[in-house]
């Protein structure tokens, strides 16, 4: 009995390491066409499931609860968060009734005219962006007449006298609160409000967007870096922390992508300018080589914390797309090592610890996003091994009955009631484009806003 109780223990001890090893060995393991294909149906049977648990419990509101399965809306009246978010990523997966299901619900239900303030960013990025790509995919007017009304409900927000736009504004009066705000939700709005510039004929929308993002780098500092919080009244700094994470990280997407999407040649060489700065003073190698992005204080290029997540993660496929493969390359191999650690990625990590510093997974894109991109520019399977795995811990930890829910915390995997819009528009898309055959979607051609949107030039 005693021999037999430590045989047990010895096997249970070594099953960790062979489990381990398994796991190294299918990293490796390259990915054929067929089996790609299969993945990108599993991927799109997934979102079927997740979007079949919206319309049931969840139907006309902004997003399902996926525990509770219970409707939730981020203000007083429902705006369709996940409808429009969810539209062109159904339209590009082939799964017709649910686009169906998605338009139609946006064209009879969605109005703008509320009393309500909603957060200019976040409105910008999935509503006017999920109408814009819906109606490029579409043709359906009423998706351009939803995006047109919305865009006019939201220009008072560039009436400061910086010309930074305020943080909310309400949809009915037009009066508008918060002045102080961040590099993000100051610069990233030209792709969305240009592209409604161009459809609608109506340019303001195009300068408005444009001056406020030349206004956020004009106030850059002389190492050419920005800072975390900026008051729009006065322009001037709140938080000089520098970094490219949350509240920062898609004003430098925008610098690139409204170059690439317009061939605004502003955009082009502030994006020069200041990606020379992040990789100069951000770029952090630690260990035998790993490169990360941390922080330091905008002025003196003082590293103040070695800090980089989950949203951070989007960094190589912009640093590809600028056509930096090798530093892309490094960097995702950073950030696999991140979503290794706990077989899935926290909010944050300390990666010169190597410890969590905020454990939540709120089921973000972006480590996908730039598999993806790589995969895209390299043709590299072990881009498509390393989605593999990141879909299989993904719906392994994060699969409920009636959709999906995000981690409270990666090292418990317990989940929590939340299942954002975003999932639809960004996670389960780049999943799918990066098993699914190049032709489901012009890569070329098109330029994705922040929330994975795809806009087309004309």
């Amino acid at each position: 009995m005693k021999l037999l109780t430590t045989c047990c223990l010895l096997l249970a001890l070594a099953l960790p390491s062979a489990h381990a090893a398994n796991r190294d060995t299918a990293k490796r393991d390259a990915i054929t066409d067929a089996q790609a294909t299969k993945l990108a149906a599993r991927v799109k049977e997934e979102t079927r499931h997740a979007w079949r648990g919206y319309m049931r419990y969840a139907k006309g509101h902004d997003a399902l609860k996926p525990l509770s399965k219970a409707p939730r809306d981020w203000y007083a009246h429902s705006l369709l968060m996940t409808p429009v978010d969810a539209l062109d990523t159904l339209i590009l997966m082939g799964l017709d009734e649910e686009a169906k299901e998605a338009r139609e619900l946006i064209a009879t239900e969605l109005s703008f005219n509320h009393d309500i303030y909603v957060q200019n960013f976040e409105v910008t990025i999935r509503l006017l962006g999920g109408l814009l790509s819906g109606y490029q995919l579409t043709g359906d007017e009423r998706l351009l007449k939803l995006a047109d009304d919305l865009g006019q409900r939201l220009l008072p927000v560039f009436e400061s006298k910086t010309g930074l736009p305020y943080t909310h504004v309400n949809l009915r009066t037009g009066a508008v609160r918060g002045a102080v705000s961040n590099p993000a939700e100051t610069g990233t709005l030209l792709l969305e409000f240009g592209m409604l510039g161009k459809l609608t004929g109506k340019p303001v929308y195009f300068d408005k967007a444009k001056r406020a993002l030349v206004e956020t780098y004009n106030r850059r500092s002389k190492l050419g870096l920005v800072g975390a919080g900026i008051n729009v009244e006065t322009g001037e700094w709140t938080d000089r922390d520098s970094h490219i994470g949350g509240g920062i990280d898609s004003y430098y997407e925008y610098l690139y992508k409204c170059w690439r999407l317009f061939g605004d040649e502003d955009c082009k060489w502030m994006w020069e300018d200041g990606i020379a700065a992040v990789n100069k003073h951000l770029a952090d190698e630690v260990r035998e080589g790993e490169l990360w992005y941390g922080h330091v204080d905008m002025d003196t290029g003082k590293r103040t914390a070695t800090h980089y997540g989950a949203l951070d993660a989007f960094m190589p496929a912009l640093l590809a797309l600028g056509g930096d493969l090798d530093r892309a390359r490094r960097l995702q191999a950073s950030g696999l090592k991140m979503w290794q650690l706990h077989d899935i990625e926290p909010e944050a990590l300390d990666y010169q610890k190597m410890e969590v510093v905020s454990g939540g997974y709120p089921l973000r894109p972006e480590i996908v996003e730039s598999a993806y991109y790589l995969y895209r520019y390299t043709g590299d399977a072990q881009y498509r091994a390393m989605g593999r795995e990141f879909f299989e811990d993904f719906v392994r930890h994060c699969r409920t009955q009636d959709g999906y829910a995000a981690l409270k915390d990666v090292r418990s995997k317990e989940q929590t009631d939340s299942m954002e819009s975003f999932l639809f528009a960004e996670t389960f898309k780049y999943f799918y484009l990066l098993f699914a055959p190049k032709q489901v979607l012009d890569f070329d051609r098109v330029t994705f806003n922040t929330e994975a949107h795809p806009l087309r030039p004309n």
